[in-house]
């Protein structure tokens, strides 16, 4: 009786041991934040309203109908008066970048950024196993990733990744990298650095679809440091749920919509099509149909679908009755306390806080980076984030939806969980006071309102704004 009691315990226990074997390794795949890091240039490097103006009138082939153009879209963009250039263009030389330029707009970045990170958590740059650096329009030698490591002189043996040409996107393709590393090794530490290069990417032409780029991109970039050690799980900001990357690249409409290429006369410019924001809109409902059953509830999916299902049949209904049909949409709110959206620019929030139903306390983080920050490409999520943490939204079990957009085209998202209340002093320490402002009103429009009255070039209100000083 006692063997036959052994027949049945013992495969018993081995298969509790292998389903504790599963989830203890579960247990080390987890993805954490440690801490973050964005980074904020000096104050010599800010671009108020009078200097933008400056910088404007170098262009060169610009006529009155590009003047109107850039004031309407400066104005409707979304950006204010606080955001950050490099330094080639504060200096006027934006038209002729060196290599030295763009080297440099780096260093200042890692230097900043890195530094500040690694003292505040307390990490040696010899305890990194990881490091991931995405900076999509630049490349130089040896690489960026080998300057950071030759920087904070870094192990022999520390992993490295260091993406290209991944566009306003790139961030969570670099943390997909960390995320799938994490999986297969235990005890590590990631530095994933997030930025853009400015300098040697000013369009100096007159081709409206590549002279929008120089009204978004500022300055800016972000340094996050990763671990999926069990022992520091309790002393991390967020823990990463799920993950998901849409690429649309095969479709030739979404591939060509954004693009670093020369115009008619050979200057090289990103240039940004028409048909971008239906691209990005099929982008986003193909992510979302695919991130949905991971971050939202069974009961509101199973009445998303019971809506969708009968859909066809009350409209008809409501129809014959002469009443409107509901609206069927998934409210995404059931399984996200907080929405982290990518600062694309104010016609980007909006869309997107219109498709999931989103309101004004819900964009309010996305439209103050935005205006405070500028569309600082792949880092501009963090600056999101930053705002968030700052306005001491963050707590304990809150859950926080990431989305970004890309060339490609990409669209990218995530979903985090807030391992503990968070609002430590941060990129927005000095100015979160004054924000939300009580008008997000450009005073672009003030001081260069009267261009839209002008008609004819040979004015002399337009002869004596050209003839100021540049």
């Amino acid at each position: 009786m006692e063997f036959l009691s052994l027949i049945y315990v013992v495969p018993a226990l081995y298969f509790i041991f292998l389903i504790w074997k599963l989830f203890d390794q579960k247990r080390d795949q987890e993805c954490y934040i440690l801490d973050y890091q964005c980074y904020k240039p000096t104050q010599d490097r800010m671009l108020g309203t009078k200097l933008c103006g400056k910088i404007i009138k170098r262009t060169e082939d610009l006529g009155l109908n590009e003047y109107k153009f850039l004031l309407k879209a400066i104005v409707s963009c979304g950006i204010g008066e606080r955001t950050y250039a490099p330094k080639n263009v504060i200096e006027g030389r934006e038209a002729s970048p060196t290599l030295n330029d763009a080297i440099s707009e780096m260093e200042e970045f890692f230097n900043d950024s890195i530094a500040k990170l690694l003292a505040r958590s307390g990490i040696s740059p010899s305890e990194i196993d990881i490091l991931v650096v995405n900076i999509s329009m630049f490349t130089s030698l040896p690489s960026l990733s080998s300057l950071i490591i030759n920087r904070y002189k870094m192990r022999h043996n520390v992993k490295v990744y260091n993406l290209t040409g991944m566009g306003c996107s790139a961030t969570l393709i670099s943390l997909d990298i960390v995320k799938n590393i994490f999986k297969s090794q235990k005890n590590k530490l990631a530095l994933l650095v997030t930025s853009e290069s400015l300098s040697p990417n000013w369009y100096p032409g007159n081709n409206r679809s590549m002279i929008l780029a120089n009204c978004l991109f500022r300055t800016g970039g972000c340094a996050i440091l990763l671990t999926n050690k069990r022992s520091l799980k309790n002393t991390s900001i967020m823990k990463l749920k799920c993950l998901v990357r849409t690429h649309n690249g095969a479709r030739d409409e979404s591939y060509n919509c954004c693009q670093k290429k020369e115009d008619e006369q050979g200057r090289v410019g990103f240039y940004l099509d028409k048909a971008l924001p239906l691209v990005a809109t099929r982008a986003f409902v193909d992510n979302l149909r695919e991130i949905s059953p991971k971050i939202l509830s069974l009961r509101e999916l199973l009445r998303f679908l019971v809506v969708s299902l009968f859909f066809k049949k009350l409209k008809k209904i409501a129809s014959c009755l002469g009443l409107l049909p509901t609206k069927s949409s998934l409210n995404f709110k059931s399984g996200v306390d907080h929405f982290c959206l990518h600062t694309g620019g104010k016609s980007v929030i909006d869309g997107v806080g219109k498709s999931l139903n989103l309101s004004e306390y819900d964009l309010e983080p996305a439209r103050m980076a935005l205006h405070r920050f500028g569309n600082t490409s792949a880092g501009s999520l963090w600056y999101v984030l930053g705002y968030m943490e700052a306005k001491k939204r963050l707590k304990k079990g809150d859950k926080v939806f990431m989305i970004s957009f890309g060339a490609g085209f990409k669209c990218n998202s995530c979903l985090w969980e807030v391992m503990k209340d968070v609002g430590e002093a941060n990129v927005w320490e000095d100015c979160i006071h004054d924000y939300p402002p009580q008008s997000l009103a450009n005073p672009f429009m003030d001081m260069y309102g009267w261009m839209n009255q002008v008609k004819d070039t040979n004015s002399s209100e337009f002869r004596n704004f050209l003839s100021e000083e540049r």
